[in-house]
């Protein structure tokens, strides 16, 4: 959007105006900064800490009470043994294994025959000598290091003060001794195994044919001797070392200060011994078990008795032979199909009209160039607008 000439004379006095307005507020706010270019005073300083005054002697801790005796525990009565159970019957001897009867005796295996000896391999050629390698030239000697200067000697160590001797502790009262118990029982004696019967002896194995020796391996040829290296060249002496200056000694360190002793701890009252227990009575003695029955012989086995044998089960008749199947008629030939009738031929397509000629286009006008144009784009069609007065 264009302003009118009539603004444009408006405008330039009212941007005249604000730029002298910042101007002249900028000079009073460059003069006022020059008024806090003074710094704020500093803080003041923290008072020094005075050092924390000695504590001075602590007060004695309380005594601390010992531990009190055990009272002695009242022996428990004996008890009764128990009855002894009676023996278990013994089991009844079972019947021996029959004996086995003994294998076969082995065919001997035959010898394999003898392989027929391997011919010699060729000797191969002896490598050449080697030529003999050449001695390292000598190495230069190094030179002598300077001596190091000696660490100062450390001060001695301040002795401690010695601990107090801590208080004996009350010996412990003596535990009254566990009853016995009692005898167990003897146990009753097992049934004797019945020995196995003796295995027979494994017949020995046929002693395996010798390996046959194999030829000598010849000798590795010598290597041939490796070329003379070229001599290194001597290093160049390194300069010497300069000396340190002596190490100042350590100032000594203040001994500490005794501690005072430690006072010892007061005799606690010994507590009153327990009321003893009264005594359990005695329990009834336990009634005898009676004695368990034998238990009765088992009858033996009746032997079974033996089973007929089957009875030979009659031969199965031979089939019977089956008879030859007929033979069947041969079926008529086919009767040949007819001839199809030839397809009519297609009529052939008319032939499309031709198209009538289009008419030609009218050429284009030539258009104007861009500066004949003036009411449009161009700032100097602003004659027509100055007689609109608003």
């Amino acid at each position: 959007m264009r302003t009118p000439p009539r603004w444009r004379s408006v405008l330039a006095p009212a941007a005249m105006a604000a730029a002298l307005a910042a101007a002249a507020l900028a000079s009073t706010g460059s003069a006022h900064a020059d008024d806090h270019a003074t710094p704020h005073p500093p803080y003041p300083a923290h008072p020094a800490q005075a050092p924390a005054p000695a504590h001075g002697p602590q007060p004695a801790y309380p005594a601390k009470p010992g531990h009190p005796a055990k009272p002695e525990q009242p022996v428990h009565p004996a008890k009764p043994d128990h009855p002894a159970k009676p023996e278990q019957p013994a089991h009844p001897a079972k019947p021996e294994h029959p004996a086995k009867p003994e294998h076969p005796a082995k065919p001997v295996k035959p010898e394999y025959p003898a392989h027929p000896e391997k011919p010699a391999h060729p000797e191969k050629p002896a490598y050449p000598a080697k030529p003999v390698k050449p001695a390292y030239p000598e190495k230069p000697a190094k030179p002598e290091q300077p001596a190091k200067p000696a660490y100062p000697a450390k001060p001695a160590k301040p002795e401690y003060p010695s601990k107090p001797a801590y208080p004996a502790k009350p010996a412990k009262p003596e535990q009254p001794s566990k009853p016995a118990y009692p005898a167990k029982p003897a146990k009753p004696e097992y049934p004797s195994k019945p020995a196995y019967p003796a295995k027979p002896a494994k017949p020995e194995y046929p002693a395996k044919p010798a390996k046959p020796e194999y030829p000598a391996k010849p000798a590795y040829p010598a290597k041939p001797a490796k070329p003379e290296l070229p001599s290194k060249p001597a290093y160049p002496a390194k300069p010497s070392k300069p000396e340190y200056p002596a190490k100042p000694a350590y100032p000594s360190k203040p001994s500490k200060p005794e501690q005072p002793s430690k006072p010892a701890y007061p005799s606690k009252p010994s507590k009153p011994a327990y009321p003893s227990k009264p005594a359990y009575p005695a329990k009834p003695a336990k009634p005898e078990q009676p004695s368990k029955p034998a238990y009765p012989a088992k009858p033996a086995k009746p032997e079974q008795p033996s089973k007929p044998a089957y009875p030979s089960k009659p031969s199965k008749p031979a089939y019977p032979a089956k008879p030859a199947k007929p033979e069947r008629p041969s079926k008529p030939a086919y009767p040949s199909k007819p001839a199809k009738p030839d397809h009519p031929s297609k009529p052939a397509y008319p032939s499309k009209p031709a198209k009538p000629d289009h008419p030609s286009k009218p050429a284009h006008p030539d258009k104007p160039s861009k500066g004949e144009h003036k009411g449009k784009g161009g700032h100097e069609g602003n004659e027509g607008h100055e007689g609109h007065d608003e």
